[in-house]
């Protein structure tokens, strides 16, 4: 009996369904259907496929180990992985070739910038003047905007939407897939580099090697200890949850 059909057959006797086995484990069920046909391409590699039979051999009772040593000798065994080869995304990220700074357009901004300095420069001693009038005049004064008149404004925007902060000290992969679960971009962060995101939608992030990483979201730490990928699921207004993704 071949790795799938075995996968198969123990989630059936466990009573469960696809859709139960991906909530579970955190793998779409595209991916589970073409595990249990037998079919390895949609994991993304060897390291990744190993990840999630193990992930559902455990879900439905039974031991992986077999199965992972099966996989071995069908595939070539367990080779020595480099950390290019884990942290690569399947998609290619393009990467723009630096280019030479701009000088004239730099000298252009400085110019802009001088300018808007002396006008703001004028306008503030023209607000002062009229502040110092003699007693019994009237001085008409600025009428407050929407902004200082309803301080929870800023509160109301921040319910609506999910601002992801991430620093990394090591490399890691990201990807993130819409609430159906397609996915709509693969990238790698590199050690070193912080990064922000912020969505209105309800989305999921799937994170290689999260013990590399400090992440924030909506100015709330999230840990993500360990070396084992996670899915973090983001919900504007809600609370964001890091999972065990294999």
């Amino acid at each position: 009996m071949s790795i799938g059909d075995t996968l198969a057959r123990a989630r059936r006797d466990a009573g469960l369904s696809v859709t139960q086995v991906s909530q579970r484990t955190r793998i779409r069920e595209t991916v589970i259907r073409g595990i249990e046909n037998d079919d390895f391409s949609p994991c993304g590699g060897d390291f990744y496929a190993r990840g999630h039979i193990r992930s559902m051999a455990r879900t439905v009772g039974i031991d992986p180990g077999p199965l992972i040593h099966e996989y071995d000798e069908a595939h070539g065994g367990l080779g020595q992985v480099s950390a290019a080869e884990v942290f690569e995304p399947a998609t290619p990220i393009k990467i723009r070739e630096r280019r030479p700074p701009n000088w004239s357009a730099i000298m252009a901004l400085a110019v802009v910038a001088v300018i808007i300095f002396w006008v703001a420069h004028s306008v503030m001693s023209a607000s002062h003047h009229v502040d110092a009038a003699p007693r019994g005049e009237q001085v008409r004064r600025p009428t407050p905007t929407a902004s200082a008149t309803h301080p929870s404004a800023a509160a109301t925007a921040q319910r609506r939407s999910v601002v992801i902060q991430l620093a990394a000290t090591e490399d890691c992969w990201i990807g993130l897939y819409s609430a159906n679960g397609a996915q709509e971009w693969q990238t790698v962060v590199s050690a070193g580099t912080t990064h922000s995101w912020t969505f209105t939608r309800h989305v999921s992030m799937e994170i290689g090697n999260p013990g590399g990483i400090a992440l924030t979201v909506n100015g709330r730490s999230i840990s993500t200890p360990g070396r084992q990928p996670v899915t973090v699921d983001l919900r504007p207004g809600g609370k964001a949850v890091a999972a065990s993704g294999f």
